[in-house]
């Protein structure tokens, strides 16, 4: 096995702030403990997360690298003394605790996934953190079945076009959101069933149209606050609303909740950081059964929008606030 350097390059943050406080740093190459890997970082996705811990509105739990980056794909280069599904030389997409913007990342073996058949590491750092982050709110908190309709929210986003994507592989109706023309066609090329120009139209009354009153069984929503009251209207009996994130807000100044009794809706949501290593082990497991075979067939691949040098962290998340892309962006580190 190569000796490993000292130090690496990693993207630090300092006190936090706008896109520009993300500069190159030379920092310590971290060693994985007994149950993690170390992998030498190939690419790493960018995500919203990302950008709330950039401004310090998103600390990392006890005990996670101080860095930035919750997914990343790569090579192990070293292993802790308890693993065994993996060895040095493996190419390895994973989940991380933090830590991806660097050369070398640390990160639980039981979070990491091999790359799917035919992926590079560009297509293989875009998938981790939405991934398990549908499989886990969609299927798991939401109940998605075959033969339901689910409204998704933010269409392209990275979140949007893998719940578009594995609902309609499991056999869902799909309705998305979007917020143009172009992004509205985004979700029908994906396999979308319809999807509603939220700028332009009333999402409320199109999933009434589109479902001739039946409404939605699920809503996965990241806007929050201002989606909150026209979310109930969307469900139907039983009905599950499923947030996990606050674009709009996460106060609800004037609710009305007779719809959660009248139709027996739940309101539920997650995130996926605080949860603890066995937890996402058993998502990773149920990711290799489930996902991983759609992929390795070559269904259901993240679209890759942009594609940035590790350097230019910064135009990455400027590029993610902006909210124009359509799909993944991604941060190469190494060929």
């Amino acid at each position: 096995m190569a000796t490993l350097p000292e130090t690496m390059t990693a993207m630090l943050h300092g006190d936090g702030g706008g896109p520009e406080v993300l500069v190159a740093g030379t920092v310590p190459t971290p060693a994985p403990k007994p149950d993690e890997v170390l992998i030498r970082v190939q690419a790493t996705g960018v995500n919203r997360p990302d950008v709330a811990q950039r401004k310090g509105e998103y600390p990392p739990p006890p005990g996670a690298s101080p860095l930035i980056g919750l997914e990343t794909a790569g090579e192990v280069v070293a292993v802790g003394a308890e693993v065994t599904g993996y060895k040095v030389g493996d190419k390895v997409c994973a989940l991380t605790n933090g830590g991806a913007y660097a050369e070398y990342c640390a990160a639980p073996a039981s979070q990491c996934l091999p790359w799917p058949k035919g992926y590079d590491a560009i297509r293989a750092a875009a998938l981790p953190e939405t991934a398990f982050t549908v499989w886990a709110n969609l299927f798991g908190h939401g109940r998605l079945a075959a033969g339901e309709t689910v409204l998704i929210h933010g269409g392209t986003s990275g979140i949007g076009v893998t719940a578009i994507q594995l609902a309609k592989a499991f056999g869902a109706t799909v309705i998305a959101t979007a917020g143009s023309a172009d992004k509205c066609k985004a979700c029908l090329d994906l396999g979308a069933d319809a999807a509603i120009d939220y700028r332009a139209q009333d999402f409320v009354a199109e999933v009434k149209r589109i479902t001739e009153g039946r409404l939605a069984n699920v809503v996965l929503d990241m806007v929050g606050a201002d989606y909150f009251n026209r979310n109930l209207k969307c469900l139907a009996m039983d009905g599950r609303l499923v947030i996990i994130a606050f674009l709009g807000g996460f106060e609800v100044g004037k609710a009305d909740l007779r719809p959660i009794m009248t139709r027996r809706l739940t309101v539920t949501g997650s995130t996926m950081r605080p949860r603890t290593t066995a937890q996402k082990a058993e998502l990773a497991k149920a990711l290799r059964e489930k996902v991983w075979p759609l992929l390795d067939a070559g269904r259901c691949a993240p679209p890759i929008f942009k594609v940035f040098p590790l350097k230019e962290a910064a135009a990455a998340h400027a590029l993610m606030e902006g909210s124009t892309h359509i799909g993944k962006i991604v941060l190469q580190v190494a060929d």
